[in-house]
Parts: C-alpha cells; sequence; structure tokens
C-alpha cells in the first residue's frame, strides 16, 4: 500500500463515521422532545447526544477535513468542476454539525425551542448532501 491509498482509506473511514453521527444525532433530538425536562430520560439523552458529538463526530469531522485536504493536494481536483460541488456540499454538511452542536447545547442548558418535527425534516440534510457528494466522487459528472 502507498500513501495515497492509506489517506483515501483513512479518508472514507472518517466520513462514514461522521455521516453515522450526522445521520444519528437529529434522530436522538427527536425523540429527546419527548421527554420531560430534568426527567432521567432527559439526562441519558444529554450524556448520549455529548458523547456522540464529542467521541465520535467531532474528531470525524476533523479527521475528514485533514485527509480530504492531503487528498485535494496530491491529485489536482481543485480544478474540477465536480470538486467544487463536492466541497461546497461538505462546507453545508460542516456547517449542519455546527448546527447540530448549537442545538446539543440548547438541550443540555434546557432551552431546547425547537419541534420533533423540525429535527426530522433537519435528519434528511446530512442524506441529501452525501447522496449529491456520492455523485459527484464516483460519476464526476462536471
Amino acid at each position: 500500500m502507498d500513501l495515497y491509498s492509506i489517506v483515501k482509506s483513512l479518508h472514507v473511514i472518517s466520513v462514514i463515521a461522521w455521516m453515522a453521527g450526522m445521520l444519528y444525532l437529529p434522530r436522538l433530538y427527536v425523540y429527546h422532545c419527548d421527554v420531560t425536562p430534568g426527567s432521567e430520560a432527559d439526562e441519558k439523552f444529554k450524556i448520549m447526544e455529548r458523547r456522540l458529538l464529542r467521541a465520535i463526530m467531532n474528531p470525524a469531522m476533523i479527521a475528514t477535513w485533514i485527509f480530504g485536504g492531503y487528498l485535494i493536494s496530491v491529485t489536482g481536483a481543485m480544478t474540477e468542476g465536480w470538486f467544487h460541488v463536492k466541497l461546497l456540499c461538505v462546507v453545508l454538511m460542516t456547517i449542519a454539525h455546527m448546527m447540530l452542536s448549537k442545538y446539543r447545547r440548547a438541550f443540555a442548558a434546557g432551552t431546547n425551542t425547537k419541534s420533533a418535527k423540525f429535527y426530522r425534516i433537519l435528519n434528511e440534510v446530512p442524506t441529501i448532501l452525501m447522496i449529491i457528494i456520492v455523485f459527484m466522487v464516483i460519476a464526476k459528472p462536471f
């Protein structure tokens, strides 16, 4: 195995871990909306959400950007149209990640004002972005 293959593999692993969290955390929020603030279930959700974000999602997002940055530097992808679309989607995914982090802090503080329906809709954003990213990388339509 060469360095490029190793870094590409680590990039894919990081993306999978990040996406797992991006798809699961809003689902936790949907269920968290239905529990009584201050209850045992509320505290359990807070722990689960914090651990998911800090132990899995944040490191996976950072690793995705680091390994992806290396791949950009060695492939010259910056000149390709498909890559610009992919990069835009990754930036939007990062913004969605930051929003999920903000909403976690609101749940932790007991100040969540969003509904379960809001989080159900938000849960679709990472899926849509992931579909676009995969098509850009595999099909390279531009």
